[in-house]
């Protein structure tokens, strides 16, 4: 029986990977930059620009919106550290996308190289 860990190694070997240092451009260059990660995590800090598609709804949701549709957009995506990103470049792949890039490490990695990240301006109660 396969892990998830299982799972991840064999999407890495299908997918491209861009290193922290490398992604400025890749992101720069993509059409469509992807936070796979839960909205709470996305709540406490993401990568400027960023939408929020968790892993869950990734393949409802680009396969069901319009602006989602052409298969050869660039693509960017991260998670937390790089699994669900991995798994996420793979679906996509297999659902036609052909520019697809992951960030290795994901947002941990990029939050410790000391890279800009943004919070959504959410109100305050209490």
């Amino acid at each position: 029986m396969k892990t998830a860990q299982d799972l991840v190694a064999e999407a890495k070997q299908l997918i491209s990977e861009v290193s922290v240092a490398d992604a400025g451009p890749a992101i720069q260059q993509s059409q469509l930059l992807l936070d796979v990660r839960e909205p709470a995590e996305y709540q406490q800090g993401h990568l400027a620009g960023a939408i929020n598609i968790p892993r869950g709804l990734l393949e409802f949701k680009m396969g069901g919106a319009p602006e989602f549709e052409a298969r050869d957009q660039a693509i960017v995506l991260y998670c937390k550290t790089s699994g669900r990103a991995a798994l996420a470049a793979a679906s996509l792949h297999q659902m036609g996308y052909v520019n697809v890039t992951s960030i290795s490490g994901g947002y941990d990695a990029w939050v410790e190289a000391g890279m800009e990240t943004v919070k959504p301006n959410l109100p305050e109660f209490g």
